[in-house]
């Protein structure tokens, strides 16, 4: 099993997203559930927002590398799994997030699942990829491209091992108007390192 020295910090497009992921953690927030948690990462650092958090992941490999790392934590459990047929709580989770790991799945499943896991007024979050299908989105991307390639360059962008990765299948505006038809009222954001984001309050 790895230990948490093995650990060394780095940086990715994914966890750019974690600061503004956990700025969303409702006050008082008792459980959270990471989906598609990888190394553990951020489910540790959702362990100062949430006094129970659980990861999961369909990658048992990763799975066996977050209980490694984070083997002395109480507050934190992982599960290997698939999260649309896994047997969590229904109604059980304060917070609910995702870090590009929906398109993995069917989105519209995906969806409904993190929606039904999570308690009326809780808060879900999901930062996904998707890929351009229209001139206007191709024109954000090529504006973008050199500032993306920059910034990975100055941070040393780079992905834990054996992570798996597959390429995006909806469009943004794809995601943006499924999610809106499953989420009414959520914010939907696309941001500059090639990701969106959905944040959504489940009704009370």
């Amino acid at each position: 099993m790895p230990q948490r020295d093995e650990l060394k910090p780095y940086w990715n497009t994914n966890v750019a997203r974690h600061p503004g992921i956990l700025r969303a953690v409702p006050p008082g927030c008792a459980q959270a559930l990471d989906v598609g948690c990888g190394d553990g990462l951020l489910a540790r650092k959702l362990t100062a927002r949430s006094r129970r958090v659980t990861g999961i992941d369909a990658a048992p490999a990763m799975v066996d590398r977050a209980r490694g790392l984070w083997s002395d934590r109480t507050d934190l459990t992982f599960l290997a799994g698939d999260v649309l047929t896994a047997d969590l709580p229904v109604g059980g989770y304060d917070f609910v997030c995702s870090v590009s790991a929906v398109h993995h799945m069917d989105f519209t499943a995906a969806l409904v699942r993190l929606r039904e896991l999570l308690r009326p007024g809780g808060t879900l979050v999901v930062v996904g990829l998707a890929r351009e299908t229209n001139p206007t989105e191709w024109a954000a991307f090529l504006a973008a491209a050199p500032v993306v390639r920059v910034t990975k360059l100055v941070r040393r962008a780079c992905d834990p091992e054996g992570m798996p990765a597959t390429d995006a299948q909806l469009g943004y505006g794809q995601v943006r108007a499924e999610a809106r038809r499953l989420l009414p009222g959520v914010r939907y954001r696309r941001h500059l390192l090639r990701r969106y984001s959905l944040t959504w309050t489940k009704p009370v």
